[in-house]
């Protein structure tokens, strides 16, 4: 029997999932996908690391699989299709660590409820995160189970860039700068010294641009300050957070216009962004492909916005080596990365227009003599998670690589 990793990302209509099997003395991809639409119209399917689809199932409209109904149809799916995996722990992604948990723990009843009394901090993330894990505990109590959060990579950042200024007794309740989209700087900092030797020892800003986007700023691969602060709205303006706020604005709101909390919650999470200021998407594929003059607007706004970061994060750093793409838009988006290479030349940043169309397996995009270099690097967080599981259980050392990276 080989020893399976099983990894879950839930959110609030869905659920993904890894498996992971060890192989000489790596990692390997054995399985992936998700069960998405659970209080809709959910659907199954499963795939096999190149893509090949091996097991799909849908409900109906009429039926709402819910959490629960997803973990119980999951257990089945993996008890049928285990082909000599022995399942040996199940590593779950967790947006909030707290003041308390920075590095990944082994989960029991008593952890479960302290990261619940996290949920205030993060009331749309933290818990979908944590439903399955309770699941698991329930349905499967014999499996251990790691939770990795996506706030501990921070935690080396100097206090001074954790602070918010405002009065102490606020700031020891938990009203503190955490940053976000930890787990996936933590992959991108583990490949860099052997993809990226000089920005590995140096100071590079890692930009992470999906449909929620932060960025990171990186000393010698360590986090010292990032865009993303209290909450995952803060920072760049993404699919359908606005980013960074004037408070005043909240004042204005409430007060003027006379919304409460919870219709601000659905203009700053799910109406702004993107999406807020085309009027068309959220997705910035279909923006570059519209010739709506609110579509440009809404992507210009972006690149300026990462433009301001990225200086903001070089004066953090004092300097700056490399910068490195990484996620969805940054990892695809070609005209997205020239702009921001382009407006980023008064850094040093001298981009090569025919390595960014395509980029070898280097992921280098500038040319040989520019003094920052840029690089398109993937990111891989469920691997991460899979890698803290294995540690966290004994089963193996961290490693920095495993080859399904290369």
């Amino acid at each position: 029997m080989i020893d399976a990793i099983l990894v879950l990302n839930a959110g609030s209509s869905s659920i993904k999932f890894s498996v992971f099997v060890q192989r000489n003395g790596g990692l390997d991809l054995a399985l992936r996908g998700q069960v998405e639409g659970l209080f809709t119209s959910a659907h199954f399917v499963a795939k096999k690391a190149d893509g090949a689809i091996i097991s799909e199932k849908s409900w109906g409209d009429a039926f709402q699989l819910g959490h629960a109904g997803a973990i119980d149809h999951l257990r089945q799916f993996l008890r049928e299709s285990r082909g000599g995996m022995k399942l040996v722990g199940v590593g779950h992604r967790v947006a909030h660590g707290g003041m308390k948990y920075f590095e990944p723990v082994r989960v029991d009843k008593n952890v479960l409820t302290e990261l619940e009394h996290i949920i205030p901090l993060v009331p749309l993330h933290q818990p979908h995160n944590l439903a399955p894990i309770k699941l698991v505990l329930e349905k499967m109590p014999d499996v251990p189970q790691v939770a990795a959060f996506d706030t501990g990579f921070h935690h080396t950042s100097p206090e001074l860039a954790q602070m918010i200024a405002l009065p102490r007794e606020l700031t020891e309740a938990g009203v503190r700068r955490y940053g976000f989209h930890g787990l996936s700087y933590e992959y991108i900092a583990s490949v860099l010294p052997e993809r990226a030797p000089r920005a590995a020892g140096g100071k590079t800003i890692v930009l992470h641009l999906g449909n929620g986007s932060s960025m990171c700023a990186l000393d010698a691969c360590k986090s010292v300050a990032t865009t993303m602060g209290f909450s995952a709205l803060d920072g760049l303006p993404m699919g359908t957070r606005c980013g960074e706020l004037d408070p005043g604005v909240i004042l204005f709101l409430l007060d003027d216009k006379k919304m409460d909390v919870r219709a601000l919650e659905k203009l700053l999470y799910k109406e702004s962004g993107l999406l807020g200021v085309s009027g068309i998407s959220s997705d910035v594929r279909e923006l570059l492909q519209s010739e709506d003059p609110r579509a440009k607007l809404a992507l210009e706004l972006y690149i300026y916005r990462i433009g301001r970061e990225l200086g903001s994060l070089a004066a953090a750093l004092g300097g700056l080596d490399a910068i490195v793409f990484t996620a969805g838009i940054g990892e695809n988006a070609v005209s997205i990365r020239e702009r921001v290479c382009r407006d980023a030349a008064w850094l040093g940043v001298e981009l090569d227009a025919t390595a960014n169309k395509k980029p070898d397996k280097s992921g280098l995009i500038t040319r040989a003599q520019s003094r920052v270099a840029a690089w398109v690097l993937s990111t891989n967080e469920e691997l991460m998670i899979a890698q803290h599981t294995l540690h966290v259980l004994g089963l193996k050392h961290l490693k920095e690589e495993s080859r399904m990276a290369a």
